[in-house]
């Protein structure tokens, strides 16, 4: 009855796992540093990732909008349904058309699905991505002036926990956000606001920020793939919140002044 939660090292995926196994439940973290290891870029490490696997945490890195995503999801989803897979729960993203085909994908397979459609998530801002921006004191990054539901990660894995191991949310798409909408801008005020110091944002070009993101080490492809979610995904089309939180675990969904303030010794931190 062993549950495989894919991106088993991510931001979602670590805690998910943790939390199963603090259930007493049989987990296997798929990731490359894993034992079996598993790799979305290396379709020969993923049968034995699934041996004697009954349900699927479903996370693609980078992101399900980057090219090649739905024809990985496809293809893991039959391999997993034919090897015995009983139930599949994906992450997905909100108002990514690409994504979306992807979500057909589960809902297709003949396994019990669920998929949680998320918001860009709170955790951006404290662990790896945007966390050395807030430090330094500059959020520099193609975005407009449009708001964002942002959504606390630990929302996420209550979500999916619930989908992995209770009966009632099979066949169910979860809408996941915040419920507050913000700009990176009040973001940023946000942030000023709870550390006692500024924290500004900019905003760039795209080809500012993907030049910027390569001299800090990121490939081209990701870089690009980035500023794509900014520019295109960004643009007001997820400007609205929902009470998808609510509705699968009867509660609200955590706020970002909450967020901020667990998390504030994170950016009290000395950089380096």
């Amino acid at each position: 009855m062993t549950i495989l939660v894919l991106g088993g090292t991510g931001k979602t995926g670590r805690r998910i796992a943790d939390r199963l196994t603090s259930l007493g439940l049989p987990v296997r973290a798929g990731s490359r540093s894993a034992t079996p290891p598993f790799d979305w870029q290396d379709r020969g490490t993923w049968q034995a990732a699934l041996d004697g696997v009954t349900a699927v945490y479903v996370s693609y890195y980078p992101d399900l909008a980057f090219p090649g995503a739905y024809d990985d999801v496809k293809a893991f989803t039959e391999l997993a349904v034919r090897n015995g897979v009983r139930k599949l729960v994906l992450l997905s993203g909100r108002g990514e058309p690409e994504a979306q085909a992807s979500e057909r994908t589960i809902q297709e397979s003949g396994a019990e699905w669920t998929v949680l459609r998320c918001g860009w998530f709170m955790q951006n801002f404290s662990e790896d991505f945007l966390l050395g921006a807030v430090l330094s004191g500059v959020i520099a990054l193609p975005a407009a002036d449009v708001p964002e539901p942002f959504l606390d990660v630990e929302d996420i894995v209550d979500v999916a926990v619930a989908a992995l191991t209770q009966d009632g949310h099979a066949g169910k798409l979860y809408e996941l956000t915040g419920p507050r909408l913000l700009t990176f801008a009040d973001v940023a005020e946000e942030l000023s606001a709870i550390l006692g110091r500024p924290v500004t944002f900019v905003r760039v070009t795209p080809e500012e920020y993907v030049s910027a993101a390569m001299e800090h080490g990121v490939p081209r492809e990701a870089a690009e793939g980035l500023g794509h979610l900014f520019t295109d995904i960004l643009d007001g089309r997820n400007a609205s919140v929902t009470d998808g939180v609510r509705e699968a675990l009867g509660r609200p969904a955590r706020d970002f002044a909450d967020f901020a303030r667990a998390n504030a010794h994170v950016w009290k931190a000395p950089q380096g």
